[in-house]
């Protein structure tokens, strides 16, 4: 019998795994009682077993792999959670802010790297952009905090991308100088080149490769390895060419933004892979390049490391201060971007290494970067949670004394279902018509009038689809069979037992000649309640949708429903990243806009102004088989109501039969 005889470092596998594990477990756990953020834990954890510390792992190709892939994760992450819509509106001053905590800690850094350190230009030049540069080292508490579209969050990251890449340049060109003895300005005018030929050809593809991908394959775990996929070929072309492999990660995942909805299945998958394996994994392994012994050997590495970290520190935060004056930006918020961009590890790290191979970098240098790294990420990490506290108090605060206990506009949703193979679709539908604060439970329901058991079969098939759905995307529901006379009495019947707002349903689809456009059962409902009537008819998965139409009759501001069905729009196109063009008239576009603000719904849109039946026509030429139209109908009665209702029913029973189509009856007065 053959006994495991522990050696230091360990270098069984299994060993090291569950090790990583229990550090990635416990670590948090120790340093939240000791009020050490979590970030900071896993590096000092890292340290501790590290070859400088403690040397119980050696940091070997496991975490170069699973380091790599963690930071690109963490990149990756960054740009899918921001909302497209805040990017587009703060990527000005984003950039401004790039350009200044690149420009800053440059002018500033070289000449007093170069004096104070008695260096060479070139040396200067490869010390002040590991000042410049920095990493969303201190992400992951942003997310936590769900602060992601956040002002000063948004600015920051658009920050990073800018600092890092013109770093890397200056990088790149100091390695250049340094091996050819001068400036070769071709040489980033080919990457230039390179660049933009990489930018259009992965903007170009991914988004078709995503679409067909997506509708060709349902499935979570498939989705999941297919983005990652492409997330790991856009590092990979990104390093080919000469750029960092992370710019390639975050350019992926702004790129793929529209196509992972924040509350999807997928988005869960990513996230909670990131959490739990990659990022840990590579902070840990951050914690391992850190020899903290390297201080108490001499004064030199002392006075070096204090130097470095001062200078990248302070350059930092007066470029938060002059864009924070610029921008309006509350102090909390300027804090939040202060602890984002002081955090050092990939690009500086690089830089460490680069400039010490070409000897660039003395050894006290190297280790004084060293040390500039993980008192950098300590400050990061404390400054980013301290300021991503007080903004969540603060918004909490807020929603609490506008809002009240209860939100105007939460759905109490119904959803009809019969089909299996339509169910999930519905159920998606349904639940990003909601808020995302709504904590109302979700009832499925199906009802059958009679025994029939291939009918019964398939109901109960389209009940656990959709709850599985619901379930997979958090949001509370409640799974109900109900026998009753014909199936719209019983879902007449649960609105009112429930006190429900709304009911969604699948639209009707016409089986001959003379059926009507709703259908004899739909036409039965709406003449039982006066509820909400959503009907979703989608022919494609909900996060391929390029854009969203909506079409809404004269006086459509007058219903009782108005500022229901805008909530709904507004939760839909604020969870897909989706643009919306309202096809209305000027009145009531000045309405739809009014309550989109007061709702807070953060989507791009646009007002085709529409005075008449012909302007539609018209218009609905530009609406494509990958677009989603949403109309806001009427019942017979309503103020809305026209002759136009029963012509855009016709009309889109001949023209749109093969479209992606939303009907909404709004409710009335006594609904």
């Amino acid at each position: 019998m053959q006994f495991m005889t522990p050696t230091l470092p360990l270098t069984q596998p299994i060993v090291i795994f569950m090790l990583v594990m229990m550090i990635i477990l416990f670590a948090p756990l120790l340093f939240r009682r000791l009020k050490i953020p979590k970030i900071v834990g896993l590096i000092l954890a890292g340290v501790a077993i590290g070859p400088y510390g403690f040397n119980l792992l050696a940091r070997d190709a496991s975490f170069e792999i699973f380091g790599e892939v963690g930071i690109l994760y963490l990149m990756f992450l960054a740009a899918v959670e921001i909302d497209m819509y805040h990017l587009r509106r703060n990527y000005k001053l984003g950039t401004l802010f790039g350009l200044l905590t690149f420009s800053l800690p440059m002018i500033v850094g070289i000449p007093l790297t170069r004096y104070a350190l008695s260096t060479g230009w070139d040396t200067a030049v490869l010390i002040s952009s590991m000042y410049a540069s920095h990493t969303l080292i201190s992400y992951p508490v942003v997310s936590r905090f769900g602060l992601s579209n956040n002002r000063g969050a948004v600015i920051a990251v658009t920050g990073t991308i800018v600092a890092v890449l013109l770093a890397l340049v200056a990088l790149a060109e100091v390695v250049a100088v340094r091996m050819s003895g001068g400036f070769d300005v071709g040489q980033l005018g080919l990457l230039l080149i390179l660049t933009v030929i990489y930018t259009l050809a992965v903007g170009l593809s991914y988004p078709w490769l995503t679409r067909w991908f997506f509708r060709k394959f349902s499935d979570s775990v498939a989705q999941y390895i297919f983005i990652l996929t492409l997330v790991c070929v856009a590092s990979v072309l990104a390093k080919l060419i000469g750029l960092e492999s992370i710019l390639g990660a975050f350019y992926a995942g702004l790129v793929l933004n529209r196509f992972i909805p924040s509350r999807s299945k997928l988005m869960k998958n990513i996230a909670f892979v990131g959490d739990a394996i990659f990022i840990p994994y590579f902070l840990i392994g951050v914690g391992m390049l850190i020899n903290v012994g390297v201080v108490v050997r001499g004064w030199g590495v002392a006075l070096t490391a204090l130097l470095m970290t001062a200078t990248a520190l302070s350059t930092k935060y007066v470029a938060v201060a002059l864009t924070r004056r610029i921008s309006g930006l509350n102090s909390d918020e300027s804090h939040l971007m202060f602890g984002l961009s002081s955090g050092k590890a990939a690009a500086t790290i690089a830089a460490t290494m680069i400039g010490y191979k070409y000897g660039l970098l003395t050894e006290d240098m190297m280790n004084g970067a060293v040390v500039m790294i993980l008192i950098c990420c300590i400050v990061a990490s404390v400054a980013t949670e301290r300021a991503a506290k007080k903004i969540r108090l603060r918004l909490t605060d807020e929603e609490m004394e506008t809002e009240g206990p209860r939100q105007v506009g939460f759905a109490r949703q119904i959803v009809a279902l019969s089909n299996p193979m339509t169910a999930e679709g519905i159920m998606r539908m349904a639940i990003f018509m909601r808020s995302p604060l709504n904590t109302d439970c979700l009832t499925a329901l199906y009802v059958r009038n009679n025994d029939d058991k291939v009918r019964m079969r398939m109901g109960r098939e389209a009940l656990k689809a959709a709850v599985g759905v619901a379930e997979a995307m958090e949001v509370p529901c409640r799974e109900v069979e109900r026998f009753d006379l014909n199936v719209m009495t019983g879902v007449s019947n649960v609105l009112r037992e429930q006190d429900a707002s709304e009911v969604i349903i699948g639209l009707h689809r016409r089986s001959n000649i003379v059926d009507s456009f709703y259908g004899s059962m739909i036409e039965q409902l709406m003449g039982m309640t006066r509820k909400m009537i959503i009907m979703s008819r989608c022919f494609i998965p909900l996060d391929t949708v390029r854009r969203i139409f909506v079409y809404v009759p004269v006086n459509a501001r007058y219903e009782t429903g108005f500022a229901d069905w805008v909530a709904r729009i507004g939760n839909l196109a604020s969870q897909l990243s989706r643009s919306v063009s309202f096809l209305c008239d000027i009145q009531t576009a000045d309405f739809i806009e009014a309550r989109v603000n007061e709702g807070g719904y953060a989507f791009s849109r646009h007002y085709s102004d529409m005075e008449n039946w012909d302007d539609f026509i018209i218009l609905s030429s530009q609406i494509a088989d990958e677009d989603l139209l949403i109309v806001i109908s009427a019942r017979k009665g309503s103020l809305s109501y026209s002759g136009e209702t029963e012509s855009m029913n016709s009309y889109l029973g001949r023209h749109f039969v093969r479209h992606n189509i939303v009907m909404i009856i709004p409710s009335q007065f006594g609904g």
